[in-house]
């Protein structure tokens, strides 16, 4: 038996998707322990692109038990068309569990976080306005609607016209907007009710059966360490805590239950949305633009352009210290085949000082400057590589400074998108 979490080490989007889905093959069950379906995951089988924002990657396989936990906040319309798309493509659902400790994203969330986002203007969070944030707050609130309370008619309509009374309350004192009718949102949840029954559950109790048979599992990190809402790039972040100390608590599970911590890390950085980057590179027409087009790199939730920049090795350690990583799973690296010149980040420095930590102010990080390594490109195709010590000497330099600036072990390479293109150095089932 052997529980491993999978989480992002950077801001998200570093391809958290595919390293799942691969070492699903050998799992038992995959968790998703917090976030939203503001958490787009992308899993390529036999070229075939499987866009996924609730259900966890497992889901591909008829043979995996998936689980939503009670730290994801669920969207009963979004995870249901997802369920409607997977049974058209052939692929069963039957082995989905919902928590019925998790929160419900209700049609006022989506209206104030859009509502919010444009009262912000300038300083606007950068949000994908489905919701989460407003729905986490009525969670800390103590009036957050949960999926066993949608389970129960009569407490669900009680529950329902207070809230939508306060909220309604809201949206048209403060912000101008229109008002939620009543009855149409008991009408649209409650036939989403009887949709979802039959995948509603304690899934604390499932989790601790599929421990005593001594099962593998999988825990699926939704966006990243740097999204984290007390340890990423404050207020700049998502409103959950993706970080490996949350698995437990985000899934019903005692920490003992964790055995290793993977890190994935893309080759290079990424970020949607407001907020500090360090690395970014700014160019109209130069190595940031070529990464950007290389790998398509477009949000998938809101298709939105990523700003890129070269690979951060000091947030690699602070991620590795935060989530007391095992290994790192390096994505992309294939995105860089083609260019000459690549970066490392290896220190920050203030008006010219080194500095070993990351400010929590954003203040003073903004006057943080990057300390460069320079290195050679490999310009060679490496898509077809199957084998590390196949890859070029300049690429196992690049991956090599790369696992020596995070002080973690490389476990994983992935060198394309699909289940194949990947290079095993270290088995954790």
């Amino acid at each position: 038996m052997a529980s491993v979490i999978v989480l992002g080490t950077q801001w998200g989007d570093e391809g958290k998707g595919k390293i799942v889905d691969y070492l699903a093959q050998k799992a038992d069950a995959v968790v998703r322990y917090s976030g939203g379906s503001n958490a787009g995951h992308t899993v390529v089988v036999n070229d075939i692109a499987y866009k996924l924002r609730l259900l966890p990657s497992g889901v591909l396989f008829p043979d995996k038990t998936n689980v939503l936990g009670n730290g994801v906040v669920i969207n009963p319309g979004v995870v249901l068309a997802e369920i409607e798309g997977m049974k058209e493509k052939g692929i069963s659902c039957r082995n989905l569990y919902i928590s019925d400790r998790a929160h419900v994203v209700l049609p006022y969330h989506q209206r104030l976080d859009e509502l919010q986002e444009a009262a912000l203007g300038a300083n606007k969070i950068g949000t994908t306005k489905g919701g989460i944030g407003p729905c986490y707050m009525d969670k800390v609130a103590r009036v957050g609607i949960r999926v066993c309370d949608l389970m129960e008619p009569a407490v669900f309509a009680a529950k329902l016209k207070v809230n939508l009374a306060a909220k309604n309350a809201v949206i048209t004192k403060i912000y101008g907007g229109e008002p939620f009718e009543y009855d149409a949102v008991l009408k649209e949840y409650l036939g989403y009710a009887e949709r979802l029954r039959p995948y509603v559950t304690d899934t604390g109790v499932v989790l601790d059966e599929l421990f005593a048979a001594a099962k593998n599992v999988l825990f699926e990190g939704a966006q990243a360490t740097f999204l984290d809402i007390d340890h990423g790039t404050y207020p700049y972040v998502t409103s959950s805590n993706p970080t490996a100390g949350n698995a437990a608590t985000g899934s019903g599970i005692g920490p003992r239950f964790i055995d290793h911590v993977v890190g994935v890390v893309k080759a290079y950085t990424t970020r949607v949305g407001e907020g500090p980057f360090i690395t970014e590179l700014l160019d109209s027409d130069g190595p940031g633009t070529q990464i950007r087009e290389t790998g398509r790199e477009y949000g998938t939730v809101t298709g939105r352009p990523r700003r890129c920049g070269w690979l951060d090795g000091v947030m690699l350690r602070y991620s590795a210290r935060l989530n007391s990583l095992d290994l790192l799973a390096v994505t992309r690296l294939d995105i860089l085949d083609h260019m000459p010149l690549l970066k490392i980040c290896v220190g920050y420095e203030i008006d010219g000082k080194p500095i070993k930590h990351i400010p929590a102010s954003l203040n003073v990080l903004a006057r943080v400057q990057p300390v460069y390594e320079e290195f050679e490109g490999w310009l060679t195709d490496i898509s077809g590589v199957r084998n590390y010590d196949d890859l070029p000497a300049n690429a196992k330099k690049y991956l090599a400074r790369l696992s020596e600036a995070a002080g973690v072990e490389i476990g994983i390479v992935s060198v394309g998108p699909n289940r194949e293109q990947t290079i095993v150095l270290k088995d954790l089932f």
